[in-house]
């Protein structure tokens, strides 16, 4: 197979990476394909950092505000709809340019992950859901371990989500999910991707949570979390248990106070932030900048037009 070279920029939440492809997108004739699992969620916009509409005009972006809060969304929805993506920008000569921190997306498109439709049942998915509600996500965890440690091992006990979707495939199809995706058909989209790793010390991308963070609290966010609650978009809906959206929601129901929403919001968005520096160190290839001591910007856009230049396929 001919592969077509692509590029993503990658690394941990607030690292910078928004602000570092727009200007290489810029420069680039390019457009940003957006690889992040919260973005793909209309009216999700202050918390999920989206650039916005007015920027969004002057550098198309995609995978952005393309499916309700309460729709489901899939790995394999987000492969199949960014590869359509990139065909129509590489059909009216530009650069397709992935940008985003969710790496299970990332392996879903470059890396022949499993594509194809597993069962689903929402009665068998609430009935997990309501025992990590009643007795916490680490007895949830425990029970994929034992069905599953593959699986187990790879996802986090409080990624109720995931943790979740694991053990309804379980119960639905007899078979462990590792077996499944060990076994079954994988789809390859066909792309040689050279992700571009954007680095900071755990201590500066820690003081850019908070303030990041802080700014968000203070410019619409839980305004944002009352309006989604009041037309019915709540915490039964995967995208609203999210960071930041699920500690809004307590504080609107009086559970705990908005600073309390604020410190809990860092708290778990700091964790997040340490396994996706795990997550993204396995990686490959990759060419990584230390974001510290420079952007280095220049630098960046040479290796990205080096790469795409590999084949005589690739956009000038």
């Amino acid at each position: 197979m001919n592969r077509q070279p692509v590029v993503a920029l990658i690394g941990a939440t607030a690292v910078g990476k928004t602000a570092l492809s727009l200007s290489i997108a810029e420069k680039l004739n390019a457009e940003i394909v957006s690889v992040d699992s919260r973005q793909v969620y209309r009216y999700m916009n202050v918390g999920t950092d989206k650039v916005s509409p007015s920027l969004r005009y002057e550098i198309p972006h995609h995978m952005i505000d393309i499916a309700d809060p309460d729709e489901k969304f899939t790995v394999s929805d987000f492969a199949e709809k960014s590869s359509q993506a990139v065909s129509r920008i590489y059909a009216r000569k530009k650069i397709p340019l992935f940008v985003g921190g969710t790496p299970f997306y990332y392996n879903a498109l470059f890396h022949a992950s499993l594509n194809s439709d597993l069962p689903s049942s929402s009665e068998v998915r609430e009935k997990y859901e309501t025992l990590a509600n009643s007795q916490g996500a680490e007895l949830l965890h425990m029970r994929l371990a034992e069905v599953d440690p593959t699986t187990a091992e790879k996802l986090h006990k409080n990624d109720v989500q995931r943790v979740t979707r694991a053990l309804e495939i379980w119960d639905l199809t007899g078979k462990a999910p590792s077996q499944i995706f060990s076994e079954g058909t994988k789809r390859d989209y066909g792309f040689d991707v050279l992700y571009i790793g954007l680095a900071r010390s755990r201590e500066e991308l820690f003081e850019r949570i908070e303030i990041r963070l802080e700014q968000e609290f203070n410019s619409g966010f839980p305004e944002e979390v009352a309006w989604l609650m009041k037309h019915g978009f709540d915490e039964r809906f995967n995208p609203l248990k999210g960071l930041g959206y699920r500690e809004l929601i307590d504080y609107h129901r009086g559970k705990i106070t908005l600073d309390e929403a604020l410190t809990n919001s860092i708290s778990r968005t700091k964790a997040f932030c340490r396994r996706q520096q795990t997550w993204f160190k396995k990686f490959s290839p990759a060419v990584w900048f230390d974001m510290s001591e420079s952007n280095h910007e220049e630098e960046i856009i040479n290796t990205i037009i080096t790469h795409l230049n590999k084949t005589e396929d690739a956009p000038e």
